[in-house]
């Protein structure tokens, strides 16, 4: 084990679903909650980690909110880019798709998309020049809002697609908000010719799923364990080969699964299913993307062959250019050949 660690630590990585609102450390709420005099419920650092500490889905929001209440400038936006941008290359995750939820910030203090989007513009650039790490976004709606916010994502996504904005997604609480609700703006999307991609299938069933194929034509599933709960979806995802994005950690505390060794990630796999492996919302859940990569060899015994499949099925599955993805694998492989020696 202890080799095999070290190999996941320095191996080449790959991540899609993580969201940069969901990557704010503690320390960094804590600058950004004095720099606008808003209230946190601890005043230092050791006093946020703990509340960080995963109790229940209603807790997570309240943590995701909270972040969300604290970005009120451009300036505050270009921070968490960067900071996130410094924690991927830490791990040697050289490409992310990074979820982003512009609207959160419009709707709590009126900060407009495109200074926000200027703002991690700048810290895109300056990622890849300094760190040589990359990104690309995916604005997302918060379902929980109603069809006009929907709207106005399509809005955003269609302006900037091409400048930082790689797609369109679908985020928030699941149950009570399907895909069909927002039916409008994916059609929006989609004639455009701009990739959808969408939670699903995590905290409700496999009908969202399916919500998610057939409203939107999502290009990935965002989660999709619940998919095991329907053999015929099952099949489905096989035959087309519709990556899920699978986040194991944030499955265990949001209670879709009691513990690690009874994730249906075995399963999925078994079943050929194409799984791609990410943190979600790192230190809300105390996880990196190494850190599901070791916690998964752990408790399933992966070797190095797993962690490096599932790693080119997210350079597959990833929305580059076909030009960019042979560029990857070539390095990607050229990395796990010299771990490998």
């Amino acid at each position: 084990m202890p080799g095999l660690t070290e190999y996941i630590r320095r191996m080449p990585k790959i991540e899609l679903h993580v969201h940069l609102e969901g990557s704010v450390r503690p320390e960094t709420l804590l600058k950004l909650a004095k720099r606008h005099t808003m209230p946190l419920p601890a005043e230092d650092v050791e006093g946020l980690r703990r509340w960080y500490t995963f109790r229940d889905f209603n807790h997570f929001i309240e943590i995701y909110m909270a972040i969300s209440s604290c970005l009120r400038s451009a300036e505050d936006i270009e921070l968490i880019a960067r900071e996130f941008l410094i924690g991927q290359a830490e791990q040697n995750i050289l490409y992310s798709e990074v979820t982003f939820t512009p609207y959160n910030q419009l709707f709590n203090c009126g900060l407009g998309f495109r200074e926000q989007m200027d703002a991690v513009n700048r810290a895109r650039k300056w990622g890849e020049k300094e760190l040589g790490v990359r990104m690309g976004m995916i604005i997302d709606i918060p379902r929980e809002h109603p069809p006009e916010a929907g709207g106005k994502v399509a809005e955003w996504v269609i302006e900037r697609y091409g400048d930082g904005v790689i797609a369109m997604g679908l985020g928030g609480p699941e149950q009570g908000n399907p895909p069909s609700k927002f039916r409008r703006a994916f059609e929006r999307v989609r004639e455009a010719g701009i990739p959808c991609i969408l939670h699903a299938g995590e905290t409700d069933g496999p009908l969202s799923i399916w919500d998610a194929i057939e409203v939107a034509g999502t290009r990935r599933i965002g989660h999709g364990v619940r998919a095991i709960e329907d053999r015929r979806l099952m099949d489905h995802l096989k035959e087309t080969q519709l990556a899920l994005e699978i986040c194991p950690t944030s499955n265990i505390c949001l209670g879709v699964f009691p513990s690690l060794s009874e994730h249906c990630l075995p399963k999925l796999l078994e079943h050929g299913l194409r799984i791609t492996i990410n943190s979600d919302d790192p230190p809300m859940f105390n996880t990196t993307l190494t850190g599901e990569f070791l916690a998964c060899s752990e408790v399933f015994g992966w070797g190095t062959e797993t962690s490096q499949r599932l790693t080119l099925n997210a350079v597959d599955v990833a929305l580059l250019s076909p030009t960019e993805k042979t560029e990857m694998l070539g390095r990607f492989q050229e990395d796990f050949s010299r771990l490998d020696s």
